[in-house]
């Protein structure tokens, strides 16, 4: 039976002891047909006297002023393993003495504070305080190296930085006097501060603990994410206070998230993710986040889920592989009952994951789609749906998802479930969505002659950019991504647009054939890329890496070249490579492109690959 014919239950083999609760999202074409964004912004507070509308009131303030104050709003484990808690009022006290620090600093509403921080309490204080001041919250993920960090800090028209004095030392000092915008650094646990930086803690502590929220337009810009673009120049998107609206949305529909759950976004916020899901989305819920500094560990994860008692876990694919790697009995070790709801975010998840999830945890694994510049989810897995392994899912409700499709003429055909431009429902092509919705980017900073960095010292409203613009086209943002439609309306990712493999007249998508070479007992993890060929256009090549136990010999690669041709027949690799272990990005992307400029001798571009962890 071919893997999108298998259907995955609503967790109806549910964990010992699993809470029951009614999803959020029910009648899926009903909440669709029926959806509006301005009814989603009824769901959130909004500032007192109609000021408008700010994320770090709906995150923390609102929550703070009623019975939800007392609530633990945080639950941080460091790397030696000690637990420190938040609750809402004391979140509130710290963000506005951090938001007062800001205003005492001179900082005015718009300029840029930089975070270098691990997954640590000043983090978040740091975040939320930030959007209370009004200020625009650029987090860096650590380790990027002084020059990519410099480049950041400079596109983004840092002000403020707050780190650590290991971070500063490594990677902010070599490069600071060529940063001449960065006028504070703040140090997270330096207690005698020295040279020009300034001691956090002792500043919070001489900082007033009440702040009232400046009144705040829907459209004022609030967070800046970096991602690295394929030519090596990282790209600075800008996302506004309004966002929050597609957050709280998302985090209800997609991850069915509840005001009573413990949630756990294991991505690091230094990534979009890790500040839409692991800051502002949980906590806009009146839940309980849980944060973990540490790397991966296998124990420490279960651990950590069974002693917070997790309901709802957010992580990535190749995390859920490395659980894998333990097998099912690890996981039944420990009391996951409390689990209801799994989902996964960064990449293509493979369908084996979604199948081993029921197996591990009676739950499948839902996976999410979405972009940086989207700022939220797109297209999901729900939980009142049946989850076909290895589909994206459908659309987020208030989401228009088309695919575009280039035909003979050059013209781009937008085919979607409504119009059929096309012989049959099911359909290839970019995938487009319709603008409008909240969490949408509005600019790249830095792009532009007309200046640098967000709104209030440059750009964040202050006109698009050739870059920005070559994103859109009538109307639809164009996400560079490939996928297929199903007749059900189910999207399944194939690649992005110069990943697709095209060969001997064939569109081959990378994600479908590495997930059938991910099913072959001997390989953990497979890459493949388009090899040019004379005769094909492009052959396909894999990258595998195998299970622990097996070893590399050429009876081994026949062997998988053989399994692929038996389950893909003309799509199937022609050559094969072992790799100890595949290149990818600070945020776990598998690098392709890396791969495929080796095999073709170019250089490597634009490269942050961390190092083995866990």
């Amino acid at each position: 039976m071919p893997l999108d014919a298998v259907r995955v239950g609503r967790g109806k083999v549910a964990p010992p002891g699993a809470a029951r609760v009614q999803p959020n999202l029910g009648e899926y074409e009903r909440v669709r047909r029926d959806f509006t964004w301005d009814s989603a912004r009824g769901w959130l507070a909004g500032l007192p006297d109609e000021r408008g509308l700010n994320i770090a009131h709906e995150a923390v303030d609102r929550h703070a002023e009623g019975p939800r104050a007392g609530k633990v709003a945080v639950v941080c484990r460091d790397r030696q393993g000690r637990i420190s808690e938040l609750t809402y009022g004391q979140l509130r006290s710290s963000t506005s003495r951090f938001a007062n620090l800001l205003r005492d600093l001179g900082l005015a509403p718009g300029e840029s504070v930089f975070s270098l921080l691990g997954r640590v309490p000043e983090l978040y204080v740091t975040a939320l305080g930030t959007l209370k001041h009004t200020s625009v919250f650029a987090p860096l993920f650590p380790g990027l190296g002084p020059e990519p960090i410099r480049q950041r800090l400079l596109l983004g028209d840092a002000r403020v930085l707050v780190t650590t004095p290991e971070l500063y030392k490594r990677e902010v000092a070599p490069i600071r006097d060529r940063v001449p915008g960065l006028a504070h650094v703040l140090l997270v646990g330096n207690r005698t501060a020295a040279g020009d930086t300034i001691d956090l803690h002792a500043a919070l502590a001489r900082a007033d603990e009440t702040f009232e929220i400046p009144p705040t337009d829907p459209r004022t810009p609030a967070l800046l994410h970096f991602t690295s673009g394929a030519t090596g120049r990282p790209k600075g998107a800008l996302h506004v206070h309004e966002a929050v609206v597609a957050h709280h949305a998302t985090a209800a529909y997609a991850l069915d998230l509840h005001e009573s759950d413990v949630f756990w976004c294991t991505a690091d916020p230094g990534w979009v993710t890790g500040t839409s899901y692991g800051i502002i989305a949980p906590l806009t819920h009146g839940a309980t986040l849980v944060v973990d500094a540490a790397d991966f560990d296998v124990h420490g994860w279960y651990e950590l889920l069974q002693e917070q008692r997790v309901n709802v876990f957010y992580t990535t694919p190749t995390a859920l592989r490395m659980l894998m790697r333990y097998g099912v009995d690890r996981a039944r070790a420990y009391d996951l009952s409390a689990l209801r709801f799994i989902a996964s975010v960064g990449e293509p998840l493979n369908a084996e994951v979604v199948l081993w999830g029921q197996e591990a945890f009676g739950r499948p694994v839902h996976d999410t789609w979405w972009q940086t510049e989207t700022g939220a989810i797109m297209i999901s897995n729900f939980a009142s749906m049946d989850v076909r392994p290895g589909s994206m899912g459908r659309p987020v409700p208030g989401v228009k998802v088309a695919l575009l499709e280039r035909g003979e003429d050059g013209r781009a055909l937008v085919i979607d479930g409504e119009v059929h431009e096309i012989r049959s429902p099911e359909a290839v092509g970019e995938i487009a969505l319709r603008q409008g919705w909240p969490s949408m980017f509005r600019s790249y900073v830095g792009d532009a002659e007309v200046g640098v960095g967000p709104a209030g010292r440059s750009p964040g409203g202050a006109g698009t950019t050739q870059r920005y613009d070559a994103c859109f086209a009538d109307g639809w943002y164009l996400t560079g991504d490939v996928a297929r439609r199903d007749n059900d309306g189910y999207y399944w990712f194939l690649g992005r647009t110069d990943d697709v493999i095209k060969s001997a007249g064939q569109l081959i998508g990378p994600f479908e054939v590495e997930s059938v070479l991910m099913s072959h007992p001997a390989v953990a993890e497979a890459c493949v890329i388009g090899k040019p060929d004379r005769v094909a256009g492009e052959i396909v090549k894999a990258f595998v890496t195998l299970r622990p136990g097996c070893e590399p010999s050429d009876d081994l690669r026949l062997d998988i070249l053989a399994f692929g041709r038996r389950a893909l027949g003309a799509l199937a690799p022609k050559e094969m490579a072992f790799e100890a272990q595949l290149p990818r990005t600070r945020s776990g992307k598998v690098l392709r492109r890396l791969l495929k400029a080796r095999e073709l001798g170019q250089p490597d571009g634009d490269l942050f690959i961390p190092q083995p962890r866990g």
